[in-house]
């Protein structure tokens, strides 16, 4: 098509769609959120005759819980644990995730591969404004939720006072803080797709395809399962089955290592590969990953308690043990442990815990770790030949795999005591019924409608650079900068 062949197709409709955007959501604004005119305040009622009133007199804000939800005060402790887990998994991404990856490609791919994680922060973090941070967290139906949040409408506060209107998902919190946290979450999911594509997509199509994947892909699984009225959510009574997903195994993992797929399958092969670029790179992108995770499963507590404990002593468990099993399986089919090895392994340990940190004790955080180092080594190997894939930097055989492992065995070692849900262990084997059909949903649905995106970002101006710029490289002929 002619729009494949112009060097700048992809950055003209974007601008004009990111302004048609802003113009078409203007209306949405309600009349609530709208300040007095410039010059006017806001006048009291007057007290009633005689009555003396003071400061010292009005009773205080009565604090934030799931039953006040208007005008209440959040709890400091909990804030300041949320305000903190959102900028260590902000980490995770940037730099974290930009390190991991730009370790492992070749050098004259390394400049895209790190401005990818960064233009997609950028991207997400626009889109989360306009309207998925209210079609993924607020009330709709069970499939998507509403606009009541389109550009943050409604977020309320009266910062002088301290008194806020928390989301009912998390009550002791300013809705500002859980909103800015489930952001970073949106935003490194995308990112992760990344890794399937690596070293072959055109820049342009890469800013279209996620920003249309957020939208119709992200959004909709993550209300399915997180949402208040969501069909998967396993707080909502009304759920057609409760699936447990503390942090992400189905709405992160499985989500965007089936992404990564189909990037990977639409795409093709790359026509010629090689070794990691800089192991030392990625060790450290690794060991941020690590250390963001915490925030990533403790934070998803949403409060400093009891469970965020819990949750980030079977992250570092399973972890631990993920990256160990993995070296291990390694240096007995190879011959030799690698640093890459072993960082893949402990990414995913991370990857197989996140949806049952919440759920389960440190016995099953062990064996779950080992079943990562274990299932994800082979989908990184054994799978990937058997079906031919060129999945670059192995998205699909640590994350889908690892959190569609890991999704299933929550479904095996829930502990009644920690999560509140029972599983297999203790009596309740309908819970891993739960969790395949929840895994199964999300395969399918992402599947196909990440298809549907790519083919028509295909059409329009063309997914893969042509072969002169990928034998030239990313880096130089996209960006205008080669890595020194």
């Amino acid at each position: 098509m002619i729009l494949k062949k112009v060097s700048r197709a992809g950055l003209f409709p974007l601008v004009a769609a990111v302004l048609l955007a802003v113009v078409l959501s203007l209306p949405a604004f309600q009349a609530s959120d709208a300040q007095a005119p410039a010059g006017q305040e806001a006048t009291p009622a007057a007290p009633a005759a005689g009555a003396v009133t003071t400061a010292a007199e009005a009773p205080p804000p009565p604090a934030c819980d799931a039953k006040i939800l208007e005008k209440c005060t959040p709890n400091s402790g909990d804030t300041a644990w949320m305000l903190t887990s959102m900028a260590i998994v902000l980490m995770m991404t940037i730099p974290g995730l930009a390190l991991f990856y730009g370790g492992m490609v070749r050098k004259k791919n390394v400049g895209d591969t790190v401005m990818t994680s960064f233009a997609i922060t950028c991207l997400i973090s626009i889109l989360w404004l306009f309207f998925t941070y209210s079609l993924a967290f607020r009330a709709g139906t069970p499939f998507i939720g509403g606009l009541d949040r389109a550009f943050l409408q409604g977020i309320l506060s009266d910062v002088a006072k301290g008194i806020g209107n928390p989301n009912p998902l998390a009550p002791t919190i300013p809705e500002t803080v859980y909103s800015m946290f489930q952001l970073t979450f949106a935003i490194i999911t995308a990112a992760l797709i990344a890794g399937s594509f690596a070293e072959r997509m055109k820049f342009s199509a890469m800013l279209w395809f996620i920003g249309l994947w957020a939208i119709f892909v992200y959004s909709p699984i993550a209300h399915w399962v997180w949402g208040p009225d969501g069909i998967f959510n396993s707080s909502n009574p009304d759920a057609k089955f409760h699936v447990l997903d503390f942090a992400g195994g189905t709405v992160v993992h499985v989500n965007s290592g089936t992404a990564g797929l189909m990037a990977a399958l639409m795409l093709g092969k790359r026509k010629d590969t090689g070794p990691a670029h800089n192991m030392v790179l990625t060790l450290i992108g690794a060991s941020l990953l690590w250390v963001g995770w915490f925030g990533f499963n403790a934070g998803s507590a949403v409060s400093a308690g009891m469970q965020a404990g819990m949750a980030m002593c079977v992250t570092h468990l399973a972890t631990a043990t993920a990256g160990f099993t993995w070296m291990l399986v390694e240096w007995m089919r190879r011959g030799k442990p690698t640093v890459i090895g072993i960082c893949s392994g402990a990414v995913a340990g991370l990857v197989a815990i996140t949806p049952a940190s919440g759920f389960v004790g440190p016995i099953g955080a062990f064996c779950i770790g080992i079943a990562a180092g274990v299932v994800c080594y082979w989908g990184c190997t054994g799978l990937k030949r058997f079906f031919g894939y060129d999945d670059a930097l192995d998205t699909f055989g640590v994350h889908a795999v690892g959190g569609a492992a890991g999704a299933l065995l929550t479904g095996v070692f829930a502990v009644q005591q920690y999560g509140g849900t029972p599983g297999l262990i203790e009596g309740h084997p309908e819970q891993v019924l739960n969790q395949a059909v929840g895994i199964g949903c999300v395969f399918i649905y992402d599947a196909v409608v990440t298809l549907i995106i790519l083919k028509i970002v295909d059409l329009i101006i063309g997914l893969r650079v042509t072969e002169d710029v990928e034998r030239e490289g990313l880096d130089l002929a996209l960006h205008g900068e080669i890595v020194q």
